[in-house]
């Protein structure tokens, strides 16, 4: 991703552009990915439970 960017830096042919926005995509699929791992709230998305011990700010 990074050499793909260091490649198309200062072309000027749109490539930089290019390279960017499939780098934010990559990025989002992963983001995507991780987010279906998480253990989902109720029917209407609230926060789940928290289990004894377990602090809110490392959900």
């Amino acid at each position: 991703m990074l050499g793909a960017l260091k490649d198309a830096q200062g072309k000027g042919d749109g490539s930089f552009e290019k390279a960017v926005t499939a780098a934010f995509e990559h990025v989002f699929e992963h983001l995507d990915r991780l987010n279906d791992h998480v253990a989902r709230g109720g029917p209407d998305g609230e926060d789940r439970r928290l289990e004894n011990g377990e602090s809110a700010t490392l959900r």
